[in-house]
């Protein structure tokens, strides 16, 4: 059987377990977080091994929460995000309290991982058949080394992973006829109006966007040699930031893009028709409660996990 890794990004759930922190509010019958199913179903899909990054400082309280947990169910490993861990010859501004990004969360997990992986956000619902998907081709297609990366995203449709409470962020795709990934764009506050979108770019500008265009919810199926590419871009980011600049962050579909339009890099579009929801806004944790009711009453999930 083919070694395929399922990585966890969950070093932004607050510097405090309790109350308020989006990514542990309970949604399952019986205390489960939204964590609890993807990890459910990506070890139904295939995956053998977990891997969590955190922060150092939320270690002991994670474990208790839900890593002692999965560890019952599945190999668990900790990697550790955190606003030191810079490349030689960098430091963090004082002021600076904004965690780098999504790519210096992947990078932490160097050393741990050595075959291809699957990249995740702790707070979002992505359904069974993104999970399946991605490790089927992984084992089937993926190349895990050589010249141009061998990547693969869950492609789910705008429509389907729009919150009811406001707008939210998504890396918008092109994608060309063969199902590759041609360009993605972080678009911002994504919301209905009216009979349409609204939409925004980086800088606030009003941009059009089709709802039933595809988008990434940072579901990224990688190989291990793209941590090597993340390993070399760090540096050069970091070497771009302006003075005073607090924000800027190192982020998965920015690296992705850039390699794809440098050649280096194609991306396999796995359409997925499963419906995204996740607690955005404090008002979503009623709407993910009752959807989970919904589907473990129509049997995708059982009453209790992992029993």
């Amino acid at each position: 059987m083919k070694n395929t890794t399922l990585v966890i990004m969950a070093a932004g759930i607050g510097s405090r377990f309790g109350g308020g922190i989006k990514q542990l509010e309970p949604v399952g019958p019986n205390g489960e977080i939204i964590m609890d199913y993807s990890i459910y179903d990506a070890l139904k899909a295939g995956f053998n091994k977990i891997v969590f990054i955190i922060r150092k400082d939320l270690e002991k309280d994670f474990k208790e929460i839900i890593g002692n947990r999965i560890e019952k169910a599945a190999h668990v490993e900790y990697a550790f995000q955190e606003l030191d861990d810079l490349p030689e010859g960098f430091t963090r501004p004082a002021d600076r309290t904004k965690p780098w990004g999504t790519g210096q969360a992947v990078l932490s997990i160097k050393g741990l991982v050595n075959e291809p992986f699957l990249v995740i956000n702790a707070d979002d619902y992505y359904g069974k058949e993104g999970f399946q998907r991605i490790h089927d081709y992984m084992v089937s297609h993926m190349k895990e080394d050589g010249e141009v990366y061998d990547l693969c995203m869950g492609g789910f449709m705008l429509v389907n992973t729009l919150s009811e409470n406001g707008g939210v962020t998504r890396g918008v795709c092109q994608v060309d006829g063969e199902g590759y990934l041609e360009k993605v764009t972080e678009t911002y506050d994504i919301q209905r109006e009216g009979e349409g979108l609204k939409a925004a770019d980086e800088e606030g500008n009003p941009v059009h966007v089709d709802i039933n265009c595809h988008v990434s919810m940072n579901m990224w199926g990688l190989p291990p040699c793209f941590l090597k590419e993340l390993e070399e871009g760090f540096p050069q980011f970091l070497s771009k930031i302006k003075e005073g600049d607090l924000k800027s962050e190192y982020l998965l579909p920015r690296i992705v893009d850039k390699l794809v339009e440098d050649g280096k890099a194609t991306v396999k579009v796995l359409e997925t028709p499963d419906k995204w929801f996740g607690v955005t806004y404090k008002e979503d944790k009623q709407a993910v409660v009752d959807s989970l009711k919904a589907l473990i009453a129509q049997g995708a999930y059982p009453d209790q996990l992992y029993t």
